[in-house]
């Protein structure tokens, strides 16, 4: 007798093909406008802005007042974009560490392997997300401003010397402070340390610099809450006043490096620390 042995036919594992991008950025985006507290967020922050920038202009008193009086305390007053400040940047953290606390996270790199990836795509919604708000805000708080003061006669167009730089500034300050939040918020993974550091970094950290120093003064203009200020004075045709002044392109640097160095980070961290 003869006995054949037995064969076992090759067995092929079908993996699952690999999330496009485009499907991240889909899911990411469901993730945010599924949450009821965003709507909420977005609508009552924009609401709060815009509206310091009325009573800002609506009690000031604009009899001398030149063009150069405009732009810095009535259409984008402290307090507003301060507050602006505050809410985008613990907005961005929230995207990243509500996922770590309620354990969604899982689920996420189980599915997608390619953390980095993950956080470009949460990177992208929430700088599109805040951007829109951001420019809706800032464009909402020139034109409430300017239609008060053209009712004095106080009023300056669109074209008017640092205007636009202004506005342009203000529409951009939140998306770059969300994205600040974002990657504390993949550092720290914690919400009550990562909210703190993000209130501590963005509003209380300039302040405590000085620009009556040099170093000081580097170290306060190198902020993004310092150089949204410089970007909104209209210095062109009213003198600053410090010692040590922050230049307009070294202003816009620092908007430009710090979100970049966010989510640059955020991506390395991601790939060494939970490989």
């Amino acid at each position: 007798m003869t006995t054949r042995a037995a064969v076992r036919p090759a067995t092929h594992v079908t993996r699952p093909p690999a999330a496009r991008f485009r499907d991240l950025l889909a899911s990411e985006w469901i993730k945010l406008r599924s949450l009821r507290s965003t709507s909420w967020t977005v609508a009552l922050t924009a609401l709060f802005v815009i509206g310091s920038s009325a009573v800002a202009t609506l009690a000031a008193d604009t009899a001398g007042s030149g063009p150069a009086d405009f732009l810095p305390h009535l259409a984008y007053p402290p307090a507003g974009y301060w507050t602006l400040t505050l809410v985008s940047g613990v907005s961005g953290a929230l995207t990243v560490v509500s996922e770590y606390s309620s354990g969604l996270i899982r689920t996420t790199t189980v599915a997608v392997p390619a953390r980095g990836e993950v956080v470009l795509a949460k990177a992208a919604v929430t700088a599109v997300l805040w951007t829109a708000v951001g420019t809706v805000v800032s464009t909402g708080s020139f034109l409430v401003s300017r239609t008060i003061l053209d009712e004095r006669h106080a009023g300056v167009p669109l074209t008017h010397p640092g205007v636009l730089r202004a506005l342009v500034a203000s529409a951009l300050l939140a998306p770059v402070c969300a994205l600040i939040g974002l990657g504390l918020g993949v550092l720290l993974r914690h919400s009550a340390a990562t909210v703190a550091t993000s209130v501590f970094t963005l509003l209380m950290l300039p302040p405590m610099f000085s620009e009556s120093a040099r170093w000081s003064a580097e170290v306060n203009h190198a902020m993004v809450l310092s150089a949204w200020k410089r970007l909104i004075q209209n210095w062109e045709t009213g003198p600053g006043s410090l010692g040590h002044s922050a230049t307009v392109p070294g202003s816009w640097i620092v908007y430009a490096l710090w979100p970049l160095a966010a989510v640059a980070l955020s991506v390395l961290i991601v790939r060494r620390r939970d490989a």
